[in-house]
């Protein structure tokens, strides 16, 4: 079934980053996000992903991820999931990790110019995407919410640098985020995607951050929650505090 247009994105679009500690605060907005993954990457793109219920999922979908959807109400426009590189689930670690290690033969094991990190500074990011849901005029402005969303959580989390599989176009919007990245591995022909990994320093970013972010925070309930101006977007974060730190990277079009 095709999603139904919104015409346009609403004022009320935000940035909410969701955990296994914290979902029940959000009712069914994590659930809506497998959703919606599910009709970017199975139902538009033909990818063959696990499924269930009219969901999307993997096994790298644990308590040691977090997934940012960009969301209007309940209707999620877009999202992405951090997984930490410290994670181990039986087999698994992380997307990146286990295809260079030749366990997901999807992805080539060649796609890193190094030893893939384990490492509680670095996070992988993955399952990035934007619905179809999105008019074209309104997209730019939802992945740069989507990106900033990512780029806070991470650095909330700890994270000095984050590592994903991105389009191979990469550097023209990393850059506009006041983001410092380099290419780690070979331009690759993914189901008809150009994709490259690509290491992105955080670090950089929040030394800007000091004198460019115009970020506030208040205590709302306990926990933190990050409102920036109007010229960047504003997010609603409810990570744990305390919590031990613990995709392939496209855009869904």
């Amino acid at each position: 079934m095709v999603a139904e247009k919104i015409e346009p994105v609403g004022g009320n679009m935000q940035t909410t980053t969701l955990s296994f500690f914290n979902m029940h605060e959000h009712g069914q907005l994590l659930v809506n996000l497998l959703r919606a993954r599910r009709d970017s990457f199975i139902v538009k793109n033909s990818w063959d992903l696990p499924q269930a219920e009219g969901l999307e999922y993997d096994q790298y979908d644990t308590p040691a991820s977090r997934w940012i959807a960009v969301h209007d109400g309940d209707e999620v426009l877009a999202g992405i999931r951090l997984t930490a590189t410290t994670a181990k689930c039986g087999m698994y670690s992380y997307m990146i990790r286990d295809a260079q290690k030749g366990i997901l033969d999807t992805i080539p094991s060649d796609l890193l110019n190094f030893e893939a990190p384990v490492d509680p500074d670095v996070w992988e990011s993955s399952r990035v995407f934007v619905t179809n849901a999105v008019p074209a005029k309104d997209r730019t402005r939802v992945q740069a919410f989507l990106m900033q969303g990512m780029i806070d959580a991470a650095i909330e989390l700890g994270a000095k640098r984050v590592i994903g599989l991105v389009p191979a176009v990469w550097s023209r919007w990393i850059g506009r985020l006041g983001l410092k990245a380099e290419p780690a591995g070979p331009v690759m022909d993914l189901s008809g995607w150009k994709t490259q990994v690509a290491l992105m320093h955080l670090d950089s970013y929040r030394k800007s951050e000091t004198t460019k972010g115009k970020a506030k925070s208040k205590i709302v309930g306990g926990t933190e929650e990050k409102c920036h101006e109007i010229d960047r977007p504003s997010v609603s974060h409810r990570l744990e505090s305390g919590k031990p730190r613990q995709h392939e990277v496209r855009f869904a079009s």
